[in-house]
């Protein structure tokens, strides 16, 4: 699948200043989270990452429309690897309105999905996508899928093509480790539709 599509547009406020993340052929990459509520009132704090050019706008703070692409990489620790999660920005401007998170992606499972019930019943199946993009590489993206859908994603093979919508969220947990118990977040897309890409 050679023109995959991983377009993400978010409609959230500033709730950071833009920090120096790291340098890339001599560009500079900023860091900044953008709160986006959920109709359920639930806030999602998202990572963006966004060249110096973007920098102006940014540092107004307020609202702000994003528009770019869902990116991960793998993070090396010294006793484990971690997938990081982030909106690479492609465009970004003051705007007020209500909040949006819009992601739309093709991509192919490249795990086997995993169904499971949550206590209270729900039917939920966690897939791993690869979503294209050039030189050879890929954005490996956990994705969430719910109730009938989460059953038909649950017999698919890997490999089957997929298109997607839903948003990006963020989800704290509790990891328990030698040293006591820590705080972590995960993103996931959370998926309201898909279809098989033919």
């Amino acid at each position: 699948m050679e023109h995959a599509i991983n377009e993400i547009e978010l409609l959230g406020t500033a709730a950071g200043a833009p920090l120096l993340s790291h340098e890339n052929h001599g560009r500079r990459f900023y860091r900044m989270p953008l709160d986006v509520a959920r109709l359920s009132g639930t806030v999602d704090r998202l990572p963006l990452l966004l060249e110096d050019r973007l920098l102006e706008p940014a540092c107004m703070g307020g609202q702000l429309r994003v528009r770019g692409q869902v990116r991960s990489y793998n993070q090396r620790l010294p006793d484990r690897r971690r997938l990081v999660i982030s909106v690479l920005a492609d465009a970004l401007w003051p705007e007020a309105g209500e909040p949006e998170n819009c992601v739309r992606l093709t991509g192919a499972l490249c795990r086997e999905p995993v169904y499971r019930r949550t206590p209270l019943g729900r039917e939920i199946c966690d897939a791993m996508l690869a979503v294209n993009r050039p030189y050879h590489r890929a954005d490996y993206l956990p994705c969430i899928f719910w109730g009938r859908t989460a059953q038909r994603m649950a017999e698919l093979p890997v490999g089957t093509l997929l298109a997607i919508e839903g948003r990006l969220q963020s989800r704290d947990y509790v990891k328990q480790l030698d040293t006591g118990p820590e705080t972590r977040t995960a993103y996931e897309i959370s998926v309201v539709s898909a279809e098989l890409v033919r």
